[in-house]
């Protein structure tokens, strides 16, 4: 045990011994560092109770009493820290006062060398950028299996959905810039659209029209909800043979559904929270099919009457939302872009 440490933080008798020390032959040295060390035990205790005035402290089990032994407990622990090592503030601070310079093997610099020097310490990139940087590189996979020209991720078909929830933030902010960039380089291209996308845009067209007809939600709107479910057919449900299941809205199967179906594991939300649910979906013979019984729902079911005839973008996937068509909570939002977006218009001006 160092000469001159405070084990107690209710000692009284601390300042006595840093007298003795200083009146000692050759204490001097050692009275300064263990000065050092109580201040920055002092110090941390500071950190450490504006910390705890952060937080709440009205729960059933507080009181005037767990507070006192709370900040007895938070002195005693910032002066363990300081005896231990705690941040080098005592280090410094006995350096800077004069303290003899003490051998440091455990020191990032040259062997030998004595005494702290700032310019030793190991140094890191923020964490954050670490995690952003690995992450990106980790995700790489996942954004390769999306459609370059996707701003949003989750495209809203079950398989994409249930890989997006599962990234970390980091994970998700690093898959974000890399769409980003796709999205960017597209438009600058002369808003480039890839060929699957074009090639599903022209396929599902016509039967959108059809539907129109029907609902009178314009048809381009339609397209882009098509878009959003099945990523851009490319993630639309499959039966375990590989056959497509020409689900182009992600319509569910209830009791009364005559018709083949596919199960699936897929994410909902509950409050702001995901889990996945096992369902089942329905299955068409073709996209036709597909539009007509997605514009059967609409106008049959009296919760999408405020859809029916809606020509604003943000109005009608807003209207679908609430009426709660998908629990995702961005999903009106997803929805929007992809109405508004470049992919959608140059689509659709090459399959009018």
């Amino acid at each position: 045990m160092n000469k001159g440490v405070q084990l107690n933080a209710l000692d009284p008798n601390s300042l006595g011994d840093l007298k003795r020390l200083a009146r000692s032959e050759g204490g001097s040295d050692a009275a300064l560092r263990a000065a050092a060390r109580q201040f920055e035990g002092l110090f941390l205790q500071m950190v450490m109770k504006s910390m705890r005035a952060t937080t709440g402290q009205n729960g059933m089990m507080d009181s005037e009493q767990t507070r006192s032994w709370q900040g007895m407990l938070d002195q005693q622990m910032a002066l363990e820290m300081s005896q231990s090592g705690g941040t080098g503030l005592s280090e410094m601070l006995y350096r800077q006062l004069g303290g003899k310079a003490a051998v440091r093997p455990d020191a990032a610099g040259e062997a030998g060398k004595t005494g702290f020097d700032l310019a030793d310490v190991r140094r890191r990139p923020a964490i954050p950028a670490v995690l952003a940087r690995d992450a990106e590189s980790a995700a790489a996979p996942r954004l390769a299996a999306l459609p370059a020209e996707a701003r949003v991720p989750a495209l809203g078909a079950a398989a994409t959905a249930g890989e997006f929830s599962a990234l970390s933030v980091y994970e998700r902010a690093a898959l974000q810039t890399r769409l980003d960039a796709a999205v960017r380089s597209a438009r600058d291209a002369g808003g480039a659209v890839s060929k699957s996308a074009q090639d599903f845009v022209t396929e599902v067209w016509p039967h959108a029209q059809e539907a129109s007809r029907r609902t009178g939600i314009p048809a381009e709107f339609m397209v882009a909800q098509a878009a959003l479910e099945t990523g851009w057919g490319q993630k639309q449900l499959r039966h375990e043979d590989g056959s497509p299941s020409h689900n182009l809205f992600n319509i569910k199967a209830g009791s009364a559904w005559p018709g083949r179906t596919v199960a699936r594991e897929v994410t909902e939300y509950a409050d702001g929270q995901a889990y996945i649910e096992a369902a089942h979906f329905r299955s068409y013979g073709s996209y036709a099919e597909s539009f007509r019984d997605y514009a059967q729902l609409m106008t049959r079911s009296p919760r999408y009457a405020g859809v029916l005839g809606q020509t604003d973008a943000a109005a009608f996937a807003r209207g679908l939302q609430d009426a709660g068509y998908a629990t995702d909570p961005m999903y009106a939002d997803k929805l929007t872009r992809i109405i508004g977006g470049n992919t959608l218009r140059s689509a659709l001006a090459m399959a009018g």
